[in-house]
Parts: C-alpha cells; sequence; structure tokens
C-alpha cells in the first residue's frame, strides 16, 4: 500500500473529496431512525432510579417495603442486593501516577451506593414495575434515611485542610498530583525571562446535553446478558461491562447500539444503570427498560471541563517564547470515570504547545474528588483547554510588552523547515503550514475592513472587537480498529467496524474510502457497526481519529479483497492469477478483475454471486471475497487552524453577539468535505455556548443551582453567525488517508477567538481578562469595574 492514498476530487462523484450528503438523513430526518428509546420488547418492564437529594451523607437504611406493596411493581433492589450478587465496581484504569511515581488512587463505584452518597443524584435504589409511571410511583415511595454532611463542590476548596472528607482511603479528597516537566528548567527560564504573563483562568464546568437522553434496555437471553444502549463503541463497552461489573467472560455480553442522537464523550463508558437493568433482567427473566428524563440527565450524566488554572509564559525581550507553566485543580466530581484525570493533566501539557516553538513546558495539576456529579471527556477533552490558555497568555502577553499579536504568534510559530519538530509535550509534529495559515485567515476576515466596522458600531454606541483563536490540537493515536468487508445476498457491500457514529456521519465517509480503494458502487455500500457480536477489535469513536483508524482499516482490507479477488478472477476468467489486474473503477462504475492485455473480465460484484453460487472449487480459490480484518494503529495528527470572530457588545446591557467568523483549517485529506465543515460548525456552536452562556452552579450543600433549562442557558440558532470554513490543508503523514481528524477542533479554535474577542472590544474600559461565560452580567459588572 502507498504511504498516502493518491486520489483526484474531480475523477469520482463518490470518492474521496466530494462534498456527498449523508447517508443517514433522509432517514434521520424523516423520524424513521432507531434509537434505544424507541425499541420495545416482548415482555418489557420499566425502571426507574431511586437517587440521593443528598449531596454528601451517610446511608442509615432504605425501606423499600412500601414501594414493594405497590400496583404493578415487579421488584425493588439496593446496594446491598448487588453486592451480594457479587458484581465489581466501575473505576479508573488510566496509568496515570503521581508526581512522586506512586500510582493514581482510583474511587471503588459500585452500581448503587451502599455506605454514603456523595452527590445529588447518586443511585441508591432501583424499582421495576409493569409501567413505567408504576414504577415512578414507587420509586417516590422507597423512603431514605440519610445522615446529610458537609459538602464541598469546588476543587480547590476540596484541597483544604478543614474540607469534608469523600473517602476514608483518600486523604485530602487528592486522587491524582500530576506533574510533567523540569522544574528546574522551567524554574530558570521563568527568573530569566524579559517578561511574563501570568493570567488566573477558569473552565467552566458543563452540562453534555445531546439531544438524545440516555436510555438502555438489559434482557438476558440464551444465558448471555444483552445491553441496548446508546454508546461511542460496542466492543469497548461490552469489555468494561463484562471483565469490572458483572465479572464474566466477554462472550457473555452482548452491547447492541443503533442510532445515537450525540454523545461528545459523555455516553462513552459504563454507568451505574446499566448493571442494574441487566440484574433485573436475569432475576425476573423480563427485559428492563430504562429512559432518563432531562432533569435526571443533569444530575447523572457525566459533566465536562471544570479546571481552575494559573497559567504562566515566559518571554524574552523580543517575545519568544520561554516556557510555558500550567498550575491547576482539576474536579473530577464524586467518582473517578476511566478517562476523568486525562484532561487537566496529559492532554493539558500535550495541546498547550499548539503551533509555538515552546522549548519547556510545565504541568501540575492536583485532581481532586469532589461532592458533584462525575467528570468525564466533553468535545475535545483537554485539547481546547489547553489552547484556549495559550491563546489568552498570548494576547496578554502581547498588550503588556507592546507587541502586536498577530506579530507575536509569527515569530513564534513552528516554521515549515523545522518538520518534523519534537515539541516539549512528546509529540512529533509531521507538518504544518502554520504562519500561511494565519495569513490566510487574516484575508479571509477582511481584515482592512475591520476598522469601519468598529467605527461603525462605536456609532451605534456598541463596542466591538476582535478575536483570533489559532490551534493545534494532538488528536487520540488510533487504536486497533477492525475493517471487515462483507459481500451480502442482497447485492450490498457491508463495512464493519469498531468506531460508532453519533452524529458524524461515518457511514457516507466510509463508503466513499471503499469506494475509492475498491470500486464498490457507493449506494451499494452499508455499514455495521453497533453489535459486538460482529467485532474482534473496535477502538469506538473519540478523540478525532475515526476516519484515520477505520478509513486505514478500509484501505487495508480492500487490499486484502483484490488479493483474494485475483485467485477467484483467475479461475473465474481461466487464467492465472500472475495474469489478473485490477481497475478499481472501471468502465461500468464498479471494480473489474480483467486478464492483463485483453478485454475479458469481470466485475467485483458479479465475482462475489458467482463465487456464491460455486460448487466445488479447487484448491486455493476462495469461496467468498469477505476479509476480516484488523488496522493495527497510526501515530496521532495534528489537526490545526485560524479562527477569527468580531463580537459587538452592548454596554448598557453587557450582551455579546457573535457578529462575525471566519476558520481556515488544515485538516489534512479530507474524504468528506461537507462533513467536515458540518463537525466544525458544531464544534464553534459548543465553543460559543461555553463562552457566553453555559456553566454549571452547585449550592454550598452541593445541590445542583442549573438543573434545567430554565437555569441552563445552550445556544440557539439566532445566537450564532454565519461561520465560514476555508481549507488550507497539509496531508498527514501518519495514516494512509493523510487525514488529520476534525470532530474536535470546532471547540479549539472557537473558545480563544470569542473570548479574545471580547476582551478585545472591553479593552477601552481597563478590562485584560474575564472567564467564561461571558454572560450578559459578568460582561456589564466588568465594564463598570473596569
Amino acid at each position: 500500500m502507498p504511504d498516502t492514498l493518491p486520489f483526484d476530487p474531480s475523477r469520482l462523484k463518490f470518492g474521496i473529496g466530494q462534498p456527498v450528503p449523508r447517508a443517514e438523513d433522509p432517514t434521520l430526518l424523516t423520524g424513521r431512525g432507531r434509537y434505544t428509546d424507541d425499541i420495545s420488547l416482548p415482555g418489557q418492564m420499566w425502571a426507574v432510579m431511586v437517587r440521593s437529594p443528598y449531596a454528601h451523607g451517610v446511608i442509615r437504611g432504605i425501606d423499600t417495603t412500601a414501594a414493594r406493596a405497590m400496583p404493578g411493581v415487579a421488584g425493588v433492589w439496593t446496594g446491598a442486593d448487588l453486592v451480594s450478587a457479587g458484581y465489581g465496581p466501575m473505576k479508573c484504569t488510566m496509568p496515570l501516577k503521581n508526581a512522586d511515581g506512586s500510582p493514581i488512587r482510583s474511587t471503588q463505584r459500585l452500581p448503587l451506593a451502599t455506605d454514603r452518597v456523595r452527590y445529588v443524584g447518586d443511585p441508591v435504589a432501583f424499582v421495576v414495575a409493569a409501567t413505567r409511571a408504576e414504577a415512578k410511583d414507587a420509586a417516590e415511595a422507597v423512603e431514605l434515611d440519610i445522615d446529610a454532611l458537609p459538602a464541598v463542590t469546588v476543587a480547590s476548596a476540596a484541597a483544604a485542610p478543614d474540607a469534608p472528607q469523600l473517602y476514608d482511603d483518600i486523604p485530602g479528597n487528592e486522587v491524582l498530583d500530576f506533574h510533567h516537566g523540569d522544574r528546574t528548567a522551567v524554574a530558570k527560564a521563568f527568573a530569566e525571562a524579559a517578561h511574563v504573563t501570568k493570567l488566573s483562568i477558569r473552565n467552566n464546568r458543563i452540562v453534555v446535553c445531546a439531544m438524545e437522553p440516555r436510555s438502555a434496555i438489559g434482557s438476558f437471553e440464551d444465558g448471555r446478558y444483552v445491553l441496548r444502549v446508546g454508546c461511542q463503541g460496542v466492543f469497548g463497552l461490552r469489555n468494561q461491562l463484562a471483565n469490572e461489573v458483572l465479572k464474566v467472560p466477554p462472550a457473555q455480553v452482548r452491547v447492541l447500539t443503533g442510532n445515537v442522537g450525540g454523545s461528545f464523550g459523555m455516553k462513552a463508558n459504563v454507568y451505574p444503570e446499566y448493571a442494574c437493568l441487566l440484574h433485573a433482567a436475569r432475576e425476573l427473566g423480563h427485559p428492563v427498560k430504562w429512559t432518563d428524563e432531562r432533569s435526571g440527565s443533569f444530575l447523572s450524566d457525566q459533566h465536562g471541563r471544570d479546571h481552575e488554572v494559573e497559567a504562566e509564559l515566559a518571554l524574552d525581550a523580543e517575545g519568544h517564547f520561554l516556557a510555558v507553566r500550567l498550575t491547576s485543580f482539576a474536579n473530577m466530581g464524586a467518582f473517578l470515570s476511566p478517562v476523568a484525570p486525562l484532561m487537566g493533566t496529559a492532554n493539558f501539557m500535550k495541546n498547550v504547545q499548539s503551533n509555538y516553538r515552546t522549548p519547556l513546558i510545565e504541568v501540575s495539576t492536583r485532581s481532586l474528588v469532589t461532592n458533584t456529579t462525575p467528570v468525564s471527556a466533553y468535545r475535545g477533552a483537554g485539547r481546547p483547554e489547553g489552547n484556549y490558555f495559550m491563546e489568552r497568555l498570548i494576547e496578554s502577553a502581547a498588550l503588556e510588552m507592546g507587541i502586536d499579536a498577530v506579530e507575536l504568534r509569527r515569530r513564534n510559530h513552528i516554521r515549515p523547515d523545522q518538520f518534523p519538530y519534537s515539541a516539549a509535550s512528546g509529540s512529533i509534529y509531521d507538518g504544518g503550514d502554520f504562519t500561511a495559515l494565519l495569513e490566510r485567515t487574516l484575508q479571509e476576515a477582511d481584515l482592512p475592513g475591520y476598522a469601519a466596522r468598529k467605527a461603525a458600531s462605536a456609532a451605534r454606541g456598541m463596542l466591538r472587537g476582535r478575536g483570533l483563536g489559532n490551534f493545534l490540537e494532538c488528536t487520540a493515536p488510533p487504536t486497533k480498529e477492525q475493517g471487515g468487508i462483507r459481500f451480502e445476498e442482497d447485492g450490498n457491500v457491508t463495512i464493519i467496524t469498531g468506531t460508532l457514529d453519533y452524529g458524524q456521519g461515518h457511514w457516507s465517509a466510509f463508503a466513499q474510502v471503499l469506494h475509492q480503494s475498491l470500486g464498490v458502487p457507493f449506494e451499494k455500500v452499508r455499514l455495521l457497526q453497533g453489535d459486538s457480536d460482529q467485532l474482534i477489535a473496535g477502538g469506538g469513536t473519540g478523540g478525532s481519529k475515526s476516519i484515520m483508524a477505520s478509513g486505514a482499516a478500509i484501505l487495508e482490507a480492500s487490499a486484502l479483497v483484490i488479493e483474494k479477488g485475483r485467485d477467484a478472477a483467475a479461475w473465474a476468467l481461466e487464467a492465472a492469477p500472475s495474469d489478473i489486474e485490477y481497475e478499481p473503477h472501471a468502465e461500468g462504475g464498479q471494480g473489474r478483475f480483467t486478464i492483463a492485455g485483453t478485454d475479458r473480465g469481470i466485475g467485483i460484484m458479479d465475482l462475489a454471486v458467482k463465487l456464491r453460487g460455486a460448487q466445488g472449487l479447487p484448491e486455493g480459490v476462495p469461496n467468498t471475497l469477505d476479509v476480516t480484518h484488523v488496522f493495527d494503529q497510526a501515530p496521532q495528527a495534528y489537526p490545526n487552524g485560524c479562527h477569527v470572530a468580531e463580537v459587538e457588545i452592548d454596554p448598557d446591557t453587557g450582551i455579546v453577539t457573535v457578529d462575525r467568523y471566519i476558520t481556515v483549517n488544515d485538516f489534512g485529506v479530507m474524504v468528506n468535505p461537507l462533513l467536515v465543515a458540518g463537525q466544525a460548525h458544531g464544534g464553534i456552536a459548543q465553543g460559543i455556548g461555553q463562552a457566553l452562556m453555559e456553566s454549571v452552579s452547585f449550592g454550598e450543600d452541593g445541590q445542583l443551582l442549573t438543573g434545567s433549562y430554565l437555569d441552563y442557558a445552550l445556544p440557539r440558532a439566532g445566537d450564532l453567525p454565519d461561520i465560514g470554513f476555508v481549507s488550507h490543508a497539509v496531508p498527514a503523514t501518519t495514516n494512509p488517508l493523510g487525514a488529520k481528524g476534525c470532530g474536535e477542533a470546532g471547540c479549539a479554535g472557537s473558545l480563544p477567538a470569542v473570548m479574545n474577542a471580547i476582551v478585545d472590544a472591553l479593552s477601552t474600559h481597563g478590562v485584560r481578562h474575564i472567564d467564561m461565560p461571558a454572560t450578559p452580567e459578568r460582561v456589564w459588572r466588568a465594564i463598570h469595574a473596569g
């Protein structure tokens, strides 16, 4: 296989590089999608969770007598019941270490609390009844005897000597004291620097707010646990559920996933409800269904972000970066999700360098448990944050040193002649064109016309500001990924993959790769991704790696199909295999095997049919073109780009309007530019939401104050500008497609672009920094305080 896949975007209507509309959309837009809550199984019963109303407390007793006697109730279970059944805890298994080399202290979360509750919404029991209404009524009849304890909700407060302690075996509430970098060298760089910029930055906590609330159905079929659930990858979820919680061999567990209405990291892991459903299904002999309500989602879905950061940048007299240092508190919530410590530690470290020559990086993060909903990955998972910290530091340093902020970026960009570039983070950047991309962005953003737009805003009594968000993020490295290809009896061809589409549009993009490489007609391609029984590997979807992992797996599997096809075509055409050639896009629109130097041949689809009906094939001739293949892995990639936002602020109300927005990106080879632009738009919308309005708030007693959309604001279409999307691509060399990933990049560029624009607009009032979210009240107060 070549190092990169040769392609010509103008050559194939459905080939790589074409903006093909998503094949899923006709089904989804006409309401024919099949989400978990759309499924009803014969004999199905309903479960409702009983959750703690206290953020912290000791469980003295749980009285289920009244609930058990209510109409329709089939069973009520508590944590003691599940402990007796032998289920194991959910835990974090990341191999992170403390600064002294000792391992991370992981919490051991059982499906239901048994001794203490540690956040509002902590599940303590569940009820199963014939109908959902009956289960809800019975759940309200469960009586909890809990002695309330003091609560702590902020990570830095949890580190205080007199803070409430969540666990007897986690002193000081600290699960991880992470450190990366050479303390001595970094301290020396700061001591000798001509200038040091410092900022205190709050990375606000986010409710994920996926369109589809979590839902699951547990059943026990032929001696196996079967879980129907929306997730990000059935293979990994099955293994986690089997190995850690159910304590059975993975072969005894099957996970099935249909359409998924968004996740952004939140639905990747096992949740307490899943073990409860499977236990009840086995005990009752009936499938048991649970669908969360939105109020429950706010409490029980893992939240995102939540860091307190002291960011520092050391520069020499000419403005060259000498070192960057982050000292942080990371809020883990009450329990460690499998990836909770990653965002504020390794992902801060890998991404804060962005696309700048920064010789030294030091990241020190104390990860602490608090009496809040557990935290997990949220779109970008530390990548947007790292870029945000650096871009805010650059803007502040430029202002303090009297250097133009654009020039300061140019001065520190990694140059094209420095690739491959070994970053202080340990990453090796394979290529990029950072300064040229920045210049292209300024051109697309109409820099010369900005002064006139600012004057026009001022004439209306409005403040106008412009902000840049230069970014580079390190994707998750692609893991082992399945690239199965199966020729079906109905004439279609199925791609079998372990990544999972929860809104990205994998079907179309993967079909384009298969169409380009193998010549299978685009309209004949189907995608199988949501059945763990069909998989032998699968890394799931996350970290912007899907097209790199599944795309490479499809390319390699296509090559294996062609190998098998040569032997089969030689038999069908009565020729020697060495004389068989393959043209992926022969006349007629499909791949074709031919005898070299002749016009005799057979199409790949016709060959698959011929093999299926063949009897007594000679030795060495395959009876199918089907391939089961696992792509090993590839290095991570480095998508990068620049966003420019222009905002207008009403000084009388503090209302911020994002008026103009342009983004220029290097995502390498774009398999489907239409889908890539859509991914960028979605990430930008979520970034604008975090920057302007989204923030989780808890009371001193740990009660969630932003528990519904009455108190928690999401961006609507009217809050968003037209978003310009331009490509300035440098193909990656780390994977055969040349792709760089794009799913999380919108957040990485939008957070700094919008916040830098707001600070720029407020600078005339003496404002030098403002934390997210820049709500009208916060902006109004900043104006008057300034």
